[in-house]
């Protein structure tokens, strides 16, 4: 025991020193113990615990770069009184409801890339609902470059610094426009379209060119363990040549590599992508420490929640009997749509039956008090529900539905479709829609099964390579023109909800944890997610 802690002290101890060089500054050795005694604090965040800590050396009026006890002790006792202070008004962090922030999708911030200056920045004029063509356009290019500027950063396809014999292997990308005349193979990025029926087209921001692919295979590179889903409007990396024709025959296809969160996070720095609100890294480490302690804390999610079917119903009052007994109540229930077994389009007729049945459910949840009290609960639309249309992303159910269940339920919330939570530090998206199936349907390389054979972890693979919840062509899945950055996963959050028809499945990729409720109304299914440890449960009542 005292070796292990010896050797964390010795590793933090020549962090520190590097870090405090590289900052202009040289620690005493007297220095060096309450520095390293601060960053043990935070375990697993010692680089933060020392950046911040560096962050307020900095603010300081220091007489010499060269740093005794003195200063460092000051610092570190001003750091730690600020946390005891915020501890002591968050003493309630067994409070749970204060730890989650319920984000609606049209209010996430929308940004733009400078490909030349290399920077993201924020769109600050308002986004009309309708747009012009150019904003169809846009949308297009935003995801290219999103892709780009990620792909610009991985090894296998970084520019060679020195041109030399062995840089003629390297995957360097080049511009659609620099085929024209070229002899021999060349990487291109592009989005597959379909300019002319049954001929495919590679589009990049310069030029156009037709595709082969009936020789394609797709790519696996070390960035990747799993093939994906090739649909038309999907952003890829083609290996090929350009023939005589003026087609350009691929070899090779696949999805830009992910990047790791962490890469992403400095690459956009600072901004708020997610839409729940900057933090510093004081508030990050702290809420990080407020969310290691939170072990208790439990998110219930039901997917296909059909008010209009009793056989459901009588499941609902099943599954609310049992967590009202629970030693801890669930945090956060998320009822995701449907919510009738029908849909909900121009021949249906009974809205106000819908309004009743929502009352029902709050007068349900109201006969359980500990649950009422404690828990909180979101209401997601489906692709189905009551809405303006099915396009994305979708705005929450009208107030009509929701105003009699938040007479019984105040703490109630009804959100957009997709719809993002932030619980302390981790990211959570939600999202409704039979996806599987489409994404299937619309496959123009059918996946690889050499890696695995199912279809679900094909489907997170390719929604997180594209770093977009909905990756299909327009035509099959309409998107607002100006809110398709909604529907961006960038940076990849911690946790993807994807509520589907299909069977339930739960999956990690890349660090990333992804799972489907399943369908509650038909299989009685449903997921508790333990958002601390990041565990998910499979879970169903008897059949």
């Amino acid at each position: 025991m005292t070796t292990n802690g010896g050797a964390v002290s010795a590793a933090i101890r020549k962090k520190a020193q590097r870090k405090f060089k590289m900052r202009g500054y040289t620690l005493k050795v007297d220095a060096l113990d309450p520095v390293i005694s601060f960053a043990s604090r935070f375990s697993g965040a010692e680089d933060d615990a020392l950046d911040l800590l560096l962050d307020q050396l900095d603010s300081e009026s220091l007489k010499s770069s060269i740093l005794d006890k003195e200063p460092v002790c000051r610092v570190v006792n001003l750091l730690l009184e600020a946390e005891a202070a915020v501890d002591e008004t968050v003493d309630g962090a067994g409070d749970s409801t204060t730890a989650i922030r319920i984000v609606d999708a049209f209010l996430v911030p929308k940004f733009h890339y400078d490909s030349i200056k290399k920077i993201f920045f924020e769109h600050k004029a308002g986004l009309p609902i309708h747009g012009n063509a150019s904003a169809k356009a846009a949308l297009y290019r935003d995801r290219f470059l999103l892709l780009y500027q990620r792909l610009s950063r991985d090894r296998h396809f970084a520019k060679p610094a020195f041109e030399s014999d062995t840089t003629c292997g390297s995957c360097e990308i080049s511009p659609i426009q620099s085929l024209v005349g070229q002899i021999g193979r060349r990487w291109v990025m592009g989005v597959i379209s379909q300019l002319e029926d049954g001929h495919y087209f590679l589009e990049d921001l310069t030029a156009s060119v037709e595709i082969s692919l009936s020789d394609a295979i797709s790519l696996q590179l070390a960035f990747s363990d799993l093939c994906w889903f090739f649909s038309e409007n999907t952003i890829v990396v083609a290996e090929g040549e350009m023939l005589v024709e003026g087609i350009f025959k691929v070899f090779t296809c696949g999805f830009p590599p992910l990047e790791d969160r962490e890469q992403s996070l400095k690459a956009i720095a600072g901004h708020d992508f997610f839409g729940s609100g900057h933090l510093t890294k004081e508030e990050t480490l702290r809420l990080a420490d407020l969310e290691k302690r939170s072990v208790n804390d439990m998110f219930v999610i039901l997917s296909d929640v059909w008010l209009d079917d009793e056989k459901t119903i009588g499941k609902l009052q099943t599954v609310l009997d049992g967590f009202e007994d629970v030693e801890v109540v669930p945090s956060l229930f998320v009822f995701m749509g449907n919510f009738c077994s029908r849909p909900c389009n121009l021949a249906f007729h009974s809205y106000s039956y819908i309004r009743s049945q929502f009352a029902k459910l709050g007068e349900m949840i109201e006969s359980h008090p500990r649950i009422k009290e404690k828990s909180r609960f979101l209401f997601i639309p489906g692709p189905h529900d009551a809405g303006p249309s099915t396009v994305l992303p979708r705005s929450a159910l009208p107030r009509y539905f929701a105003e009699e269940l938040q007479e019984h339920i105040p703490n109630a919330v009804f959100s957009s479709n997709p719809c993002r939570v932030k619980f302390y530090t981790q990211e959570i998206v939600f999202f409704r829609q039979d996806l599987l199936y489409r994404m299937r349907r619309s496959c123009l390389i059918p996946p690889s099964t050499e890696e695995t054979g199912d279809p679900f972890e094909h489907l997170v693979a390719t929604m997180m390579h594209q770093s977009h919840l909905c990756p299909l062509p327009l035509i099959v899945q309409p998107i607002i023109w100006n809110y398709d950055h909604c529907l961006h996963l960038y940076p990849t959050p911690h946790t993807v909800v994807l509520g589907d028809k299909s069977e339930q499945k739960a999956f990690t990729y890349a660090g990333i944890t992804c799972f489907n409720p399943g369908p509650f109304s038909i299989d009685g299914t449903f997921v508790a997610y333990r958002p601390c440890t990041r565990e998910v449960e499979l879970s169903a009542l008897p059949s």
